[in-house]
């Protein structure tokens, strides 16, 4: 819970009763890796601080799964248009490695809106990194190559990067694992360049 405050602090000034009654109203969960948190058809009835561990957004199909978000550990995530609209869900969650949540329920979230000064900038301040997150992937696959996506989240988080599966990142940058092991090579091999010259 202390990273969640921290994560807060970092960005806006949070007083001790609003705290209080926010962190009320979380509690912290534990997944294996590999756990489907929701499935496709299941409303969202949370948004989630993760402490630690990696998250996975795909749509299930026949063929193959469509991998199109990673949520990585100090960022919070929810199926965010489920959650807004408390309809089912299109997609499925899950985790890619062993996770710690903090999750407030919807109905709980209302409340600290309703009953602190800073709950709406709370709700204001997932909603709009949630939303800059998916811009920025809508952006990427109109104007970026399969190669400087992956380039992109490799710098995120380099250290995690590790845990996902292959076809699981393929899938999200938009080409098949044989064409990403050509860009992994390939960016391997401009990294030991620099790194000799």
């Amino acid at each position: 819970m202390l990273q969640i405050r921290k994560y807060f602090e970092e960005r806006f000034a949070i007083s001790e009763e609003d705290w209080n009654i926010f962190s009320s109203k979380l509690h912290q969960i534990e997944f294996p890796k590999n756990h489907v948190i929701l499935k496709a058809g299941d409303t969202e009835h949370y948004l989630s601080f993760i402490e630690k561990g990696l998250i996975r957004f795909y749509i299930p199909q026949e063929e193959k799964e469509l991998t199109f978000t990673f949520i990585f550990e100090n960022n919070f995530y929810s199926a965010y248009d489920s959650f807004l609209t408390q309809q089912p869900s299109v997609y499925q969650v899950e985790t890619l490695a062993p996770t710690i949540l903090w999750p407030i329920h919807y109905n709980d979230l209302q409340e600290v809106y309703k009953g602190t000064q800073i709950g709406n900038f709370i709700g204001r301040m997932a909603s709009e990194e949630l939303f800059l997150k998916k811009s920025k992937r809508e952006f990427s696959l109109l104007v970026d190559s399969a190669e400087k996506r992956y380039a992109e989240l490799l710098a995120e988080k380099p250290e995690l990067i590790q845990h996902i599966p292959l076809k699981y990142l393929a899938s999200y940058i938009g080409v098949t694992p044989q064409a990403l092991s050509r860009i992994r090579a390939r960016i391997a091999k401009k990294s030991n360049w620099r790194k000799t010259h």
